[in-house]
C-alpha cells in the first residue's frame, strides 16, 4: 500500500531521515517508536505529500508519487490523524467537522448526517453532535479528531503520536478501538507500552533511520 525507498530529508543542514526505507502492506499494524526530534512526524509528513524527499521514491497503492496532484489523489484514502488535534478541527460544531470529510467526497447532508452518527457511535461519542469544538477537552479532542479520519472510510491510517494529551482512561479508549479495527495503520508513538498493546509489529527511528526493534 505504501513504500518508501531510500527516502532522505534534511532541515538545513542536519538530515533527520537518511536513506528510509519502509513498507505497508495491507493489513498491517506496524507501531514506530522513536524519541522526539528522530524524524517520525517528517515521515508522516512525506507520506502525505506535505512535504517532500530530498531523495528517494514515495510509492502510494501502487503508483509514484510526486506532485500535489498526485497525493491529492491519495488523502481521501489516506487517514492522516495529526499530532495536534487543533490543527484538524476547525469547525465550530463536532457535527460540522465530522461530516466536512464525507461532504467533500460527494456524500449527500443526509448521508453525511449517517455518517457522523455511526462514526461518532462507534467511538464512544454518541450525542457530541452540537458540541462546540474549541470547548472540548483534549481527550475529547483526539477522539474527534480521529472520527473525522474514520469518517472518511480510509484504506490504511497514519496516526502521529495518537496519545499526546490524553489521560489514562482516553488512551485505554483509544487502545480498544485501534484493536477493534480491521484498518491498515502506521502508528507514530514515543509511548512503548500503548505501541505494543496495539501493533503486530514494531520498528524504532533513531538517527534517521528505521530497524526492527531488538
Amino acid at each position: 500500500m505504501i513504500t518508501l525507498s531510500d527516502v532522505s530529508f534534511r532541515y538545513d543542514t542536519k538530515y533527520v531521515l537518511k536513506a528510509v526505507n519502509l513498507t505497508i502492506k495491507s493489513g498491517d499494524r506496524i507501531g514506530l517508536i522513536g524519541g522526539n526530534g528522530t524524524g517520525k512526524t517528517t515521515l508522516c509528513h512525506i507520506i502525505m505529500g506535505l512535504i517532500k524527499p530530498e531523495s528517494g521514491a514515495v510509492t502510494i497503492f501502487g503508483k509514484p508519487r510526486q506532485t500535489e496532484s498526485d497525493f491529492a489523489e491519495i488523502r481521501p484514502r489516506v487517514g492522516f490523524l495529526f499530532q495536534d488535534s487543533d490543527d484538524q478541527l476547525f469547525c465550530p460544531t463536532v457535527l460540522e467537522d465530522v461530516a466536512f470529510g464525507p461532504l467533500n467526497l460527494g456524500k449527500s447532508a443526509e448521508e453525511a448526517k449517517k455518517i457522523v452518527s455511526k462514526t461518532l457511535d462507534d467511538l464512544n461519542l454518541s450525542g457530541f453532535e452540537d458540541r462546540i469544538t474549541y470547548k472540548l477537552s483534549g481527550g475529547e479532542k483526539r477522539l474527534v479528531a480521529l472520527a473525522t479520519v474514520l469518517a472518511m472510510n480510509p484504506e490504511v491510517l497514519i496516526l502521529d503520536e495518537p496519545t499526546s494529551g490524553l489521560d489514562d482512561d482516553t488512551t485505554q479508549r483509544l487502545i480498544d478501538i485501534l484493536n477493534k479495527s480491521s484498518l491498515t495503520y502506521l502508528l507514530i508513538s514515543h509511548d512503548k507500552e500503548f505501541t505494543r498493546k496495539t501493533s503486530s509489529s514494531i520498528l524504532t527511528m533513531d538517527g534517521g533511520t528505521i530497524h526492527s526493534e531488538s
